[in-house]
């Protein structure tokens, strides 16, 4: 998946498809109608500080090491001890390290992405040159990635509508002059635009191929200033380049007067974010239900502010996530 090498770039840890080509680059079981995770004997070596009453047992939850990554794990960490859990939070480089751990049982829950975890359980099935399986339909995406994570005891849970994947950005001035708010107004126009982003744009089926393929955009080039970084905004802001890849949870947009082209053809997969879980440690309906409400209520736009208050603002990931689930009335006050 394309958009796994922004995080690469622009948080410097790896939840990549990058990875796919050497081992790999980000699931489900029988369904379990246990109560939750009973009492544990399991150790959450190098999380942090848990929380949480413990009356229902503890859960270590995963995180890659970029911010995004750490709120949703905060996240699921809130709401989870909310519901009578022992909660912690255990950070990891990526997905090649929590991923042995979610399957063993040493990390019971990770948020996920469901394209990229689905193509990253395929691949490692299956090989390199393996058919896709994830697609812009979420619903088939998750189907095909519980299929793929059963036999390896993991289990996806629903996913929601926040969604972390590949966005396009031109100018608000350079939209409105030329009345675009979708790629296919962009094809449409016939302008010819230079993308900044990274090198491997030229050859991915998401980037310049499929803008031209889907919506008929006449790309000229690509400006390797790498994928969601601050030089391949600013060329876009200075009017060196038109287009900029990075990502619909981008917090910085606004700051330099970008707004991203609607994806209307639906070009890039369902990268929808959903909990996976150890499916025998972690199964339970207790479990489904506290997360599932959260999956429910976080959106987009939920996440780009989420993200704003811990690069932008400073904030710690433990506190931006009580305050959300706190003014969603997702835990108690």
């Amino acid at each position: 998946m394309y958009r796994n090498s922004r995080r690469a770039r622009m948080a410097g840890a790896v939840l990549a498809t990058a990875t796919l080509a050497a081992g790999l680059t980000a699931c489900g079981g029988d369904s379990l109608e246990d109560s939750g995770k009973g009492s544990s004997d399991k150790v959450s070596s190098g999380s942090d500080s848990g929380s949480g009453n413990g009356k229902k047992g503890s859960l270590v939850i995963g995180a890659a090491r970029f911010t995004e990554a750490k709120v949703l794990a905060e996240l699921y960490a809130g709401v989870l001890a909310d519901a009578g859990y022992s909660t912690s939070v255990k950070t990891v480089q990526n997905r090649e390290v929590y991923e042995p751990e979610l399957r063993k049982g040493s990390i019971d829950v990770v948020p996920e992405y469901a394209a990229t975890l689905a193509e990253w359980l395929n691949h490692a099935k299956n090989g390199e040159k393996a058919e896709p399986v994830a697609s812009s339909d979420i619903g088939k995406t998750v189907e095909a990635l519980n299929k793929l994570a059963e036999p390896e005891g993991i289990k996806a849970l629903p996913a929601g509508e926040a969604v972390d994947q590949n966005a396009f950005v031109v100018t608000k001035e350079f939209a409105d002059k030329n009345k675009l708010k979708t790629l296919s107004d962009l094809g449409k126009s016939k302008l010819k635009v230079k993308i900044a982003a990274g090198d491997e744009c030229a050859t991915r089926p998401f980037c310049a191929p499929g803008l031209t393929k889907t919506y008929g955009i006449d790309v000229t080039g690509i400006d390797p200033k790498g994928v969601g970084t601050p030089q391949s905004k600013q060329a876009v802001k200075d009017g060196t380049d038109q287009l900029a890849l990075t990502t619909t949870t981008d917090a910085t947009l606004e700051s330099y007067g970008l707004v991203v082209l609607e994806d209307d053809k639906k070009l890039q997969n369902a990268d929808n974010i959903l909990p996976v879980v150890n499916a025998k440690d972690a199964g339970g309906q207790e479990i489904a239900d506290a997360l599932g409400e959260l999956t429910k209520t976080l959106t987009t736009e939920d996440l780009v502010d989420l993200n704003r208050k811990v690069d932008a603002e400073r904030l710690k990931e433990k506190d931006v996530a009580a305050d959300y689930l706190k003014s969603k009335g997702l835990i108690k006050k």
